[in-house]
């Protein structure tokens, strides 16, 4: 079911340092009138016409959409919920259609609501929306009347200047106007990048605030997205620009808002942590004590620093469902969000404005992840939306590409080799293989490259088991160039250790691997020495640290993305075919209606796990 107004919210409320275990009534109550007449002081105190000295704004938020207009296949489209008895379902959600009518359903009886997110609505979008340079989903979020977005890393994908044209609108400069007559207007909400500026000029590329506003409640919003985006895009995506720290440029622009009489503040951040359960509505303080310990990862420093001026934080980026409380800088417990990815679950959150104040009482803020579940009515509006685009990428998106046995998970996954990581490596070492295509002897493909998964199950008419171009593509939606390069083999055990250290100790990235190359990963111990030395081999033989070897990889790989300097060594380098092509080359080579591809064994990396507590 959507959600309902306050008094049916499930989040807890969280009590500010001092305030001990007095009601948000009496907390009211003992407040100064703000000299309104009709002004009330009981909880949501409103004269019912939103008047009121304290006023309940909802501030409805997600994340990572993706371009994820229809709803998404497989355990990618599913969320995990733990239920009263301690056991665990699967949900089927997301959908933009669905989207939209549980976000208009949450609407409902709330004067004043917000809907903002936390980036990366666009870039590594299905074929639907990608075809199009992501136009359709930038046309849905107005349809969903999004107020305000921060960018994210993927909305760099093609770079500032396609970035500026999401915002301000105008054909695309090579493919043209995609409907005659009907120029593409862009978006009708700011996308926020305050830490984003110009190397030459040291302004942002895009506006660094927006205050929103109704009767006189003014809520100010700050969008950033991680400082680490040029490690995770394209160098071309992001040349030219600089990327600030998110604390510091959150902090200075607190200030500013401060200064043009705004007070509450919300922080929008494309950077988030890793809760301690899968499931989206785990209870992230369940102690109570509102430390922040139920989530970890980099949100958790940047939540601890953020000034205490700014009342929320709305994060994403790790595609991951948390509802927490972390203290700010005074000690005091804040709010820190994210609705997972692509469509497939919104937060609902109310925050109490005191107008007499106007700031946000954080004694009276309440929480709660929904489901965005297919049981309700599609929107008609996006619906034809989608309709309306459908029939131009169909004669591309419907064409058969191979066949499947059972469905190979990729992004759903868990497991650190992903069965689909193995197929898209050994299509990758196969393509790339020949000398007159580069030689390669092995190949290397990063995990968030991996968009979705294969599902046997069929997404249209094409029968179950058929792979069409459209589901390739939503696997593999960036169109990287796969390049071969030499590399010694003590720079790729280098980097195979720079998966579990550096930039990765933290979360770490560990490549997909193709068949052929083998060794252990043990998860007790901490470090680069979770990569045991000496197990490392290429088909049975140890890798020699003085010997060249010819890896594929894409060409994010191939520049060091990822956290991956150790790949950015490699020389004599082959330009080779894109990594969809050599995917969808693979599914014909070795797949047919009568021997469709099994599910492989996911059998190259032995891990060795921590015992269970």
């Amino acid at each position: 079911m959507a959600a309902t107004p306050r008094k049916n919210k499930t989040g807890r409320r969280f009590l500010a340092a001092g305030a001990g275990l007095a009601t948000v009534g009496a907390l009211f109550a003992a407040m100064p009138s703000a000299g309104a007449a009709g002004d009330t002081y009981a909880e949501g105190g409103t004269n019912g016409k939103g008047w009121g000295r304290m006023v309940d704004v909802q501030l409805l938020s997600f994340n990572d959409l993706h371009g994820n207009l229809e709803p998404p296949a497989g355990s990618s489209g599913q969320v995990i919920r733990v239920k009263e008895d301690g056991t665990t379902e699967k949900i089927d959600a997301g959908g933009v259609e669905y989207l939209a009518t549980h976000l208009r359903q949450a609407r409902q009886g709330n004067r004043y609501s917000i809907t903002a997110a936390a980036g990366d609505m666009i870039g590594a979008s299905p074929l639907l929306s990608a075809l199009f340079h992501d136009e359709p989903t930038i046309d849905a979020l107005n349809k969903l009347d999004l107020d305000v977005t921060s960018v994210g890393n993927h909305e760099f994908d093609e770079g500032a200047v396609e970035l500026a044209r999401m915002q301000n609108g105008g054909c695309h400069p090579t493919d043209g106007c995609y409907v005659e007559g009907k120029p593409f207007k862009g978006a009708d909400f700011p996308y926020l990048a305050a830490n984003v500026t110009n190397e030459k000029t040291g302004k942002p590329i895009l506006d660094p605030t927006f205050i929103w506003e109704k009767d006189g409640v003014r809520i100010g919003f700050i969008g950033v997205t991680l400082e680490g985006t040029p490690n995770v895009v394209t160098a071309a995506g992001v040349k030219g620009l600089k990327f600030g720290d998110e604390v510091e440029t959150i902090n200075k622009y607190t200030k500013i808002l401060e200064r043009q009489g705004v007070k509450s503040i919300v922080a929008l951040i494309h950077e988030g942590g890793m809760p301690a359960s899968d499931a989206y509505n785990y209870n992230c303080d369940g102690d109570g004590d509102g430390d922040g310990e139920g989530v970890s990862g980099a949100i958790v420093d940047i939540a601890r620093n953020v000034s205490p001026q700014v009342d929320a934080l709305v994060t994403g980026h790790t595609h991951q469902a948390y509802v927490c409380s972390i203290p700010d800088p005074a000690g005091n417990p804040r709010l820190v969000t994210s609705a997972s990815s692509i469509g497939k679950l919104y937060t609902d959150t109310t925050l109490t404005y005191d107008r007499a104040t106007k700031d946000i009482v954080r004694t009276a803020v309440a929480s709660a992840n929904h489901v965005v579940s297919r049981d309700v009515p599609k929107a008609a509006d996006i619906t034809k939306l989608i309709e309306d685009w459908r029939p131009l990428a169909a004669p591309i998106a419907n064409r058969p590409q191979g066949f499947i046995a059972a469905t190979i998970d990729g992004r759903g996954s868990t497991a650190y080799e992903k069965p689909l990581g193995d197929v898209i490596a050994d299509a990758q070492l196969e393509g790339l293989a020949p000398a007159d295509k580069g030689g390669a002897q092995l190949a290397l493909m990063n995990p968030g490259g991996i968009r979705s998964d294969l599902v046997y199950k069929a997404s249209g008419a094409e029968g179950d088991g058929v792979v069409t171009y459209g589901e390739t593509f939503t696997v593999q939606p960036f169109s990287n160039m796969m390049n071969v390069v030499d590399l010694t083999g003590a720079n790729l055990i280098a980097a195979l250790k720079q998966q579990v250290s550096g930039a990765n100790l933290k979360s770490v990235k560990i490549l997909q691997v193709s068949k052929g190359l083998t060794y252990t990963l043990d998860m007790t111990k901490t470090g680069a020495d979770r990569v045991v030395d000496g197990t490392i081999k290429l088909n049975g033989e140890a890798i020699d640290p003085a010997k060249t070897y010819r890896v594929a990889m894409n060409e994010f790989l191939a520049g060091g993305g990822d956290g991956f300097a150790a790949l950015a060594t490699g020389t004599n380098k082959l330009v080779g075919a894109s990594d969809l092509d050599v995917f969808n080359a693979y599914l014909a080579a070795h797949s047919s209606a009568a021997n469709p591809l099994p599910v492989p064994a996911a059998d190259r990396i032995s891990v060795v796990y921590p015992p269970k507590p």
